[in-house]
């Protein structure tokens, strides 16, 4: 006998990421891989324990004052929220009436599809092209199959292309529904590109934007995020279907006190481009085909008959050696691994690691 309701029961639940011991190098779940700003870690220390004993602001108003001076916003502008995964629930709660569908490019991050199929909507999905970019068509066939929302994930997950302001422009000026623009991996755009989207804001009044702290502010510990919105969509989120204190004080606090040492921030979101140029071509040597990103990882095609059956195959030897990268059952991701940026040690052991497995299978066939 099951109590669940019944379309629960036959949903299929969001898969994490493994989570390995801490001697593990752990390249699978795209944390940032340099520890938070020392001013965070400050903060940290000077909690008192009165803060612990009270609820928190339940509007989270000083934090949302800073991420308001950090982008040029008004605070009514902002939501904070725990995690960015919040807010992607507060937006179909809001938004999207049960039974309506929600836009979603194919292939795209899991937990969209069991949001959705909690608040049983179907998804109206539109598959990526060759080059991982949205389809021309795709406001068109969102529009009209009736959605009332959809994700658009910039820079993409998995893939880390990145659809350029314009595009991104044009899907809100046809779009008939509340368009959500899940940055969680924004900070490590290319510097040169000066890529913005919060500018879309003040033109159109459709358009959320999910900004995450786990990324770029090496805090996914944290579970901290917020979105940016015109008033008509951040007030009804905050005033009816957020948590009463969804936002806790020492998540509000530590979030203001990231946001205040920009140029730590900055510096590690450099470090992290660097790691990810120099990664590439290590992989490209190796013979892996592996798409441009302006995310804190690689999307990349496995080459067979190196060492490895397939992907799945290589991404169990890796994990036999106490690395972790990602590999998903899904269609064309099943030949590819995720691989997150790690310090410069890890993306060295990862390398030295596939430069062996290589290796060993040449030297067996000249054998």
């Amino acid at each position: 006998m099951t109590y669940e309701r019944t379309h629960i029961e036959r949903m299929r639940g969001y898969q994490p990421g493994a989570q390995p011991d801490q001697l593990a190098i752990k390249l699978n779940t795209n944390e940032n891989p340099l520890p938070p700003s020392p001013r965070v870690l400050n903060c940290l220390a000077g909690i008192a324990g009165k803060t612990l004993q009270r609820y928190p602001d339940p509007l989270a108003n000083e934090f949302r004052a800073s991420v308001a001076r950090h982008h040029g916003l008004g605070a009514e502008q902002v939501i904070a929220t725990n995690g960015g995964d919040e807010l992607l629930r507060l937006a179909l709660t809001t938004f999207v009436e049960p039974g309506r569908p929600i836009g979603v490019a194919v292939p795209s991050y899991g937990l969209y599809s069991v949001l959705a199929a909690i608040h049983q909507s179907p998804i109206s999905g539109v598959a990526l092209t060759d080059a991982w970019r949205l389809p021309a068509d795709a406001t068109d066939r969102w529009n009209s199959e009736g959605a009332q929302l959809a994700i658009l994930t910039n820079p993409h997950a998995p893939s880390g292309t990145l659809e350029p302001i314009d595009a991104i422009e044009r899907v809100a000026a046809k779009f008939r529904g509340v368009i959500l623009i899940d940055e969680a991996y924004v900070d490590f755009i290319s510097s040169e590109l000066m890529h913005d989207a919060t500018k879309l804001i003040k033109e159109y009044s459709n358009i959320l934007i999910l900004r995450s702290f786990s990324k770029g502010y090496s805090l996914a510990g944290l579970r901290l995020g917020y979105g940016i919105g015109d008033i008509r969509l951040i007030s009804p989120m905050i005033q009816k279907t957020k948590d009463s204190y969804n936002v806790d004080a020492i998540a509000q606090k530590l979030g203001a006190a990231a946001l205040d040492d920009a140029e730590y921030a900055r510096k590690s979101w450099q470090y992290v481009r660097e790691q990810r140029m120099l990664l590439t071509s290590s992989l490209s040597k190796l013979g892996f085909d592996v798409i441009p990103s302006e995310a804190n990882f690689l999307l990349t095609l496995v080459p067979r008959n190196a060492g490895w059956h397939d992907a799945r195959d290589l991404h169990a030897k890796l994990e036999k050696r106490q690395i972790y990268v990602r590999w998903f059952d899904e269609d064309r991701l099943r030949n590819r691994l995720r691989i997150s940026i790690g310090t410069s040690a890890e993306n060295q052991t990862l390398v030295s690691a596939l430069e062996q497995l290589r290796g060993s299978d040449q030297l067996l066939q000249s054998s």
